[in-house]
């Protein structure tokens, strides 16, 4: 598995969007990785979990699930087993993004199965309180979301920077081995650096580089300013 060896990190999720299924997909993770050689930025993606096996096997750059389920193997049709995207060769997953909400016991569920097989976890949390709770269950990662910004094109490290410095005053209080990452609305150089200056140490980002007319122009113009 394809490990994170340093920060600021770049996690590109690519959601359900047209542009970054099967073939284009695979497109867009190696145009990911071609960025990540050339700036020397950690640059992950996410793919639907049926691309995720050809991309983990064809690019260098981590590869992470958008969601795993609390189940353990068995009869659980329809379920996706963090072993089966362990097998597929991704080396992390997101847990709880706004779009696929998670009790908080089935995330600390995930949190420890991943943990416990070496995996990277990224809990996305919408505000400083769950920001909080979040970090007691020890991931690696709280990605904080507004959900009411994402897919905005409004930066959250510019909309609520407060909800960025609260998620990163309070989680260094509680546990300062979870690093925060910012996500919501982030798309450009200006904004990722807004988020770094605000104590993240990267972004979680979707549809500013997933719909851009150039996706490899958008990601270069992201890491621009650090």
């Amino acid at each position: 598995m394809k490990q994170i060896t340093r920060t600021p990190i770049v996690i590109l999720n690519f959601k359900t969007y047209l542009e970054s299924t099967g073939k284009r997909a695979l497109e867009l993770a190696k145009i990911s990785g071609e960025v990540a050689e050339e700036t020397g930025i950690n640059v992950v993606v996410s793919p639907q979990h049926a691309d995720v096996w050809q991309i983990a096997k064809e690019v260098e750059i981590p590869v992470f699930a958008q969601h795993v389920d609390p189940v353990d193997a068995g009869g659980h049709t329809g379920s996706i087993l963090m072993e089966s995207m362990m097998e597929a060769g991704a080396s992390g997953t997101l847990i709880n993004h706004s779009e696929q909400r998670m009790k908080l016991a089935d995330i600390d569920a995930v949190v420890k199965k991943v943990k416990a097989n070496d995996m990277v976890s990224v809990v996305c949390t919408n505000n400083v309180e769950t920001s909080a709770a979040a970090a007691t269950l020890k991931p690696n990662f709280v990605a904080i979301e507004p959900p009411e910004l994402i897919g905005s094109g409004i930066p959250v490290s510019k909309a609520e920077p407060e909800v960025v410095e609260g998620t990163v005053d309070v989680i260094h209080q509680i546990n300062p081995d979870v690093k925060v990452l910012c996500g919501a609305g982030i798309s450009a150089g200006e904004d990722m650096r807004a988020a770094l200056d605000l104590g993240a140490e990267g972004v979680l980002l979707a549809s500013g580089i997933i719909l851009a007319d150039d996706p490899k122009a958008a990601l270069l113009d992201l890491v621009s300013k650090i």
